[in-house]
């Protein structure tokens, strides 16, 4: 159990490290100036794609950027909707990649999204179910294994959206490349924002792994006391 914690400690550190450094990526490049705003940008790229059913709306927050495929609306920060530079039109270009790939029912986001009714209603219960299966295991077992099946099934949500992310930023540098948005100047700064921001989900698939193997091996402790 040791090496668990020591696995989580470094993925703490590495979650911390990928934050502040999204945050100062997006600092440095939002002073990088374009001439279109995140909704410009946006919008463009949706009427490019042949996407006419998508609303752009602006939203409160920070790098709250977003795709809602319930109401196909993509939702830029306050900053990134009216800001003209290269973060903004990196991060609108995104969003966007997630409303092609919806139109397009790219195969990894159709999966996550069969997932989302499924781990949105387990999510609900699951810190319940695994606390009372780890207070419980020893007696009733088959609590902490209900949580632990509940839980490999966000793990693997996790891990569904790294293709969905990789292939959005990758849609949105083509796009922006082709378009003549960015060039070689600007280019680099637009992926180095999008891998960075990527980042962040490939730190959450890697916890959320530690964390079922975790549980999966308080289960098989409490099976071989037994």
């Amino acid at each position: 159990m040791v090496g668990i914690y020591i696995i989580f400690g470094i993925i703490a550190l590495a979650s911390y490290i990928v934050s502040m450094t999204l945050q100062n990526k997006f600092k440095k490049y939002s002073g990088v100036a374009l001439g279109m705003s995140g909704k410009d940008v946006a919008e463009r790229m949706l009427r490019d794609n042949g996407i006419r059913d998508v609303s752009v709306i602006s939203v409160e927050g920070h790098l709250t950027d977003h795709y809602n495929p319930m109401n196909k609306t993509v939702n830029l920060s306050r900053s990134v909707y009216s800001s003209q530079n290269v973060a903004a039109a990196a991060v609108a270009a995104h969003e966007c990649g997630h409303a092609v790939q919806h139109a397009k029912a790219y195969t990894w986001l159709t999966m996550r999204s069969n997932l989302v009714p499924i781990v949105s209603v387990s999510s609900k219960y699951l810190s319940w179910i695994l606390l009372a299966g780890i207070l419980t295991v020893q007696i009733f077992p088959a609590i902490l294994l209900l949580g632990i099946i509940l839980f490999s099934l966000t793990t693997l949500f996790s891990f569904i959206t790294l293709p969905v992310e990789i292939n959005a930023s990758q849609r949105a540098i083509a796009w922006l490349e082709q378009q003549n948005i960015v060039d070689s100047r600007t280019k680099p700064a637009a992926k180095d924002a999008l891998k960075w921001a990527a980042l962040t989900y490939v730190v959450a698939a890697l916890g959320s792994l530690a964390t079922l193997i975790y549980y999966i091996l308080i289960f098989l402790s409490s099976q071989r006391r037994r």
